[in-house]
């Protein structure tokens, strides 16, 4: 069991424990569900990305009364009206399976010119008193039309930010972590924490 310290982060997504892992100032603690004991899936029954990161974590915190925060990010397309957004994990069923969920953007975006996406993050951050925080983060840039690249996860193939020549997909976690909606979404987050006194 974490120390009193230590921060939960509110995701069974590995992937995302690394990438938040590596954006940490020293001096924080942050830990995952698994160490909590934790297995269930967490209901995301929110209708926007918001709601589903503070779904997430009023859910643990309940349970646990501990500091704790979660985040959402979903993938906002022009072309479709916003879409994948808050359903981009299981835009192509429940599954949750993220090579599907890629095949059927680009099956949408078939024949359209306009490839402007955003992807956006939003953190909950609950702390021990039981006060919400929200802090988010947005990258623009463009959908491909064919996946390239093979580092990162979910959409990081078809994504290519504004300014650069790469996707997600092909760049090193460093590259993203400077760049990244969810770095900068953390970025605010951690500030956040440096400025107050727990």
């Amino acid at each position: 069991m974490p120390n009193n310290h230590g921060i939960c982060f509110v995701s069974h997504n590995r992937n995302k424990l690394v990438e938040i892992r590596q954006l940490v100032p020293d001096g924080f603690d942050i830990y995952g569900l698994e160490e909590l004991g934790l297995t269930e899936e967490i209901p995301e029954t929110g209708n926007t990305i918001e709601e589903n990161s503070a779904l997430k974590a009023q859910y643990v915190y309940d349970r646990y009364k501990i500091a704790c925060f979660a985040d959402d990010t979903g993938l906002e397309i022009d072309a479709l009206g916003g879409d994948p957004g808050v359903y981009s994990a299981r835009y192509a069923g429940p599954a949750n399976n993220s090579v599907k969920n890629m095949e059927l953007v680009l099956k949408n975006m078939e024949g359209e010119e306009n490839r402007k996406a955003r992807f956006k993050t939003v953190i909950t951050f609950i702390d021990k008193h039981g006060q919400h925080h929200s802090f988010e983060g947005i990258v623009q840039g463009q959908i491909l039309r064919a996946p390239k690249g093979t580092k990162g996860f979910g959409y990081d193939p078809i994504f290519q930010p504004v300014g650069y020549k790469k996707t997600f997909a092909e760049m090193t976690l460093e590259e993203k972590n400077r760049i990244s909606h969810r770095s900068k979404s953390f970025n605010k987050f951690f500030s956040y924490l440096n400025s107050v006194d727990e």
